[in-house]
């Protein structure tokens, strides 16, 4: 695609750049950045180094079963999407001026990094505490989550009422997705099917992200994050509990705290960004799961991926 992804600093381009949430992973992923870019090699060996353990290889051989575990995922996704961003960079794709930056739940710490607000060593070591903390808060109530595709926000909003579920992400028109206990979950899933769903879809994650069982997981997120230094960012960031745009250190903080248990508000994150003059996004990371939900939100805008090495050399200078 021709689009303009090298906008000037001006800001008279829109290009918004977002990066991907669980969900998005696949065993292998960065192996292909690694050899080609040095710039990615540094980010893996940043994160080993911070981590103290081999989070590369980790990512590039996995076990899978390891690789799934919410403390090891989030900080496996966030890495290979900033491999993803600085290759992109080293290869003169991508110069950072974009109007916005957003990122779908454990993405929102990734645009963070790209919007200047942390480094990237501090960002990771906020996921992996927010990972053994999310793992952690989901063995202690047995929960999960659902994907509901074909029914309007008002019936799920109904059916979580009847529950005790709890809308987690509403990610586009006709995909939302719900938290709640395993008991919930499974009426939810009844109750959608019921009601004319298209389909119900049990999600592969450790508990009910995004919801009121994440509460043991807050107090520990809003001791990490207040013994972390943050900049007011340089590109103002979209927040996924309010859509709203972020500008000082201070919301910053407070976003990633309420952001635990607060449904992340995909959809109108988008329509926002659309609605200040985005007509280009450039989702960043692993897979293409954002591609396909902006896609479905809005069918006029550009889309661009950056998952690889390949991608980045597709892409037009």
């Amino acid at each position: 695609m021709s689009a303009d992804i090298n906008p000037a600093s001006n800001g008279s381009a829109k290009v918004a750049c977002v990066f991907p949430g669980q969900g998005s992973q696949a065993i292998g992923m960065g192996q292909d950045l690694y050899n080609e870019f040095k710039s990615a090699r540094d980010v893996f060996a940043e994160a080993d180094e911070t981590l103290k353990f081999p989070l590369s290889r980790l990512c590039f051989e996995g076990p899978e079963d390891d690789l799934r575990q919410t403390v090891n995922l989030q900080p496996a996704i966030m890495t290979v999407s900033w491999a993803c961003y600085r290759a992109a960079q080293e290869a003169g794709k991508v110069n950072g001026h974009f109007a916005y930056t957003a990122g779908h739940s454990l993405g929102e710490y990734t645009a963070l990094v790209a919007s200047q607000s942390i480094s990237f060593s501090d960002a990771l070591r906020l996921v992996r505490e927010r990972g053994r903390l999310m793992q952690m808060a989901g063995e202690m109530t047995p929960s999960g989550m659902v994907a509901i595709l074909g029914l309007d926000e008002s019936i799920v909003e109904e059916i979580c009422r009847e529950t005790g579920a709890q809308i987690a992400n509403i990610n586009s028109p006709g995909q939302i997705v719900v938290s709640g206990a395993k008991e919930a979950v499974a009426m939810v899933m009844d109750l959608g099917r019921a009601r004319g769903a298209r389909k119900c879809v049990p999600l592969a994650v450790s508990g009910a992200f995004h919801s009121h069982i994440m509460r043991p997981a807050q107090e520990g997120i809003a001791e990490a994050v207040g013994s972390t230094r943050f900049r007011d960012p340089i590109v103002p960031v979209i927040a996924n509990s309010t859509a709203n745009p972020m500008v000082e250190a201070e919301q910053i903080r407070d976003e990633l705290v309420a952001q635990l248990c607060n449904c992340v508000h995909w959809t109108r994150s988008v329509e926002y960004m659309v609605g200040a003059g985005v007509s280009t996004f450039v989702e960043i990371g692993p897979g293409r799961v954002l591609t396909g939900l902006i896609h479905r939100i809005n069918g006029e805008v550009d889309l661009l991926n950056i998952d690889s090495a390949k991608a980045i050399h597709s892409l037009a200078s």
